[in-house]
């Protein structure tokens, strides 16, 4: 995983993708499940939530959150109208553990509010949704150095409209900032802009 040495000294500006890139995405998503799996046994008393969660679990490790909802309902019977109380979980849900950064990305980021640099984040997804997550994560001090973008507030990614109001809000000119992604999407947007990018794994 990428470290401080690894950015060039002249990059003032820092700008993180979210997901899977400063902390593991599952990390959310299993706790959404978890609640969701409760609220169901506390309601319909079937399943038992942890068959559920077990269910979910091995489920989540191939396909994620592809269908799993349709997949839980064809599994345990459950009926389609939970879905909508599914999705304002994954909305509103107050988790019951905090989300922990990665250990290399909480590093990273100690080292770059030590050094002075500008850090923000630009994430994909609902807004709501991605704040809610943010707002629920463990920075250990490092939320007050953090500047925060959606996305889906501009166009998504590949498109450089977020970035480009990122760079005229924030008075940086794009040869001292240094895009940090996973997908080929951050990748391709950073291209698009002139930018330098560089993959956290």
């Amino acid at each position: 995983m990428m470290d401080y040495s690894s950015i060039p000294e002249n990059k003032t500006a820092i700008i993180f993708e979210f997901d899977d890139v400063l902390y593991p995405r599952k990390d959310y998503d299993l706790q959404v499940y978890y609640l969701f799996a409760n609220f169901i046994e506390y309601l319909e008393s079937f399943p038992a939530s942890q068959e559920m969660i077990s269910f979910i679990q091995k489920r989540y490790a191939h396909h994620q959150n592809y269908e799993m909802f349709e997949a839980i309902s064809q599994t345990f019977g459950i009926d389609e109208k939970y879905k909508e109380n599914l999705l304002l979980l994954f909305m509103n849900a107050k988790l019951p553990l905090k989300l922990l950064l990665f250990k290399e990305a909480l590093d990273l980021l100690q080292e770059l509010a030590i050094n002075r640099k500008q850090i923000f984040i630009l994430t994909v997804g609902d807004p709501k949704q991605q704040l809610n997550k943010i707002k629920q994560t463990e920075w250990n001090g490092l939320d007050k150095y953090l500047k925060v973008y959606f996305t889906d507030e501009f166009e998504k990614k590949p498109s450089t409209m977020a970035i480009q109001h990122i760079l005229l809000e924030n008075q940086l000119n794009k040869e001292e900032v240094v895009i940090i992604g996973k997908m080929e999407e951050d990748r391709v947007m950073a291209e698009n802009c002139g930018i330098d990018y560089k993959s956290l794994f």
